[in-house]
């Protein structure tokens, strides 16, 4: 059976293939009856489902994380793509080619992972450079960092997607630190390690989760520890150093209402806070234009971003328009000329009109 993916339905289809189940909750209607509301997803994007026949033996049998093969119509609901399901039953994993399933990053994560340690070699703080550099190349750090996801849903939320947005912000840092004249080695060093720690506090492969480490410490605090554990191995490890890294890490957040211990109360910390954000934010908008089932130019409602989003290319003009064009242009956009009603015939009752219509045209003169 060839996969079909979800970028490439259409409305009105009859369709059979096999998707990954990301939700699968059971759900009561207005009337009392049980169905199925189901979101399921591959490699470009995902679509809400609806099994409207409850089965008992369909609870029992799938959950989130399972591959399916789902046959059914493509509808659109409410300017969405939905999935109308008339039957699903689980496919075995080592049948399906997880690369169809899975997003990814664009770049290959070597070449990611070999512009970190290019920008790594190029700093000018020996102590920092080295603690960054044997940071990286821990086998199992250097291994998790080149495949795991930042987020669970949203941030960077795909394969090597920690690795992506942990460059992104290091180049990002470069060009900034040099701008902003503050030190470029403490926010290289704050940007690749912000986030690093994601590597402990979720899970891999395609059903992302928080791990027991995730949930009980997290990422911020577990970078403290990194930091203590990789520093110990360099000698003469300056305090202050250490002390200055630690603080950008705890005030990555920016702010005590996202979950930042620390405000950031240097010049390089928040520079890396507002990378951070910055990129982040970027990335989600970049993922909704790709992804978003939406109709039209604009995405749904994001909750996330507390906004819908313009999905098209914007107007670009490399060449001036043509004086010809610019006319063609005016006359497909100049409204109709408004033609008056036809007068009725002779013995025929006069159409009825309002009294906002019959006093438009009307003025009180000053």
């Amino acid at each position: 059976m060839t996969k079909l993916f979800i970028s490439d339905l259409q409305g009105k289809e009859e369709i059979e293939s096999v998707f990954l189940v990301k939700i699968f909750n059971v759900m009561e209607g207005k009337d009392g009856k049980k169905y199925f509301n189901i979101i399921l997803t591959d490699s470009t994007g995902e679509m809400e489902a609806r099994l409207w026949h409850y089965s008992a033996e369909i609870e029992k049998n799938i959950t989130k994380g399972n591959f399916v093969k789902v046959r059914g119509k493509v509808n659109f609901y409410q300017g969405r793509k939905q999935f109308i399901i008339a039957h699903i039953e689980k496919v075995d994993q080592n049948d399906v080619n997880l690369d169809d399933f899975v997003m990814k990053a664009v770049e290959d994560p070597e070449v990611m992972y070999k512009k970190l340690l290019k920008i790594v070699d190029g700093l000018t703080d020996v102590y920092i450079r080295d603690l960054l550099r044997n940071i990286i190349t821990d086998g199992e750090i250097s291994r998790r960092l080149k495949i795991w996801q930042a987020g669970k849903s949203i941030h960077h939320a795909y394969r090597s997607g920690l690795l992506e947005h942990i460059l992104s912000c290091t180049e990002l840092a470069l060009h900034l630190s040099k701008h902003y004249k503050v030190n470029e080695n403490y926010v290289v060093a704050g940007c690749i390690l912000h986030d690093l720690c994601k590597i402990y506090e979720l899970t891999d492969g395609v059903n992302v989760e928080y791990t027991e480490e995730g949930k009980l410490v997290g990422h911020l605090v577990k970078g403290l520890e990194i930091v203590d554990r990789y520093s110990y191995k360099i000698k003469n490890f300056p305090h202050y150093t250490k002390m200055h890294l630690k603080h950008i890490l705890l005030a990555h957040h920016g702010e005590y209402e996202y979950g930042s211990p620390k405000i950031p109360q240097t010049s390089e910390a928040y520079l890396v806070h507002l990378i951070d954000l910055m990129d982040s934010k970027m990335g989600s908008f970049d993922i909704i234009r790709k992804t978003d089932s939406a109709t039209g130019h604009w995405s749904g409602y994001v909750k996330h971003l507390d906004r819908i989003v313009y999905k098209s290319e914007l107007p670009f003009y490399p060449e001036y328009i043509q004086e010809e064009e610019h006319h063609h242009e005016e006359r497909h956009e100049r409204p109709e000329p408004k033609r008056e009603a036809p007068k009725p015939q002779r013995g025929q009752p006069e159409p009825k009109t309002s009294l906002g219509k019959m006093l438009g045209g009307f003025k009180v003169e000053e």
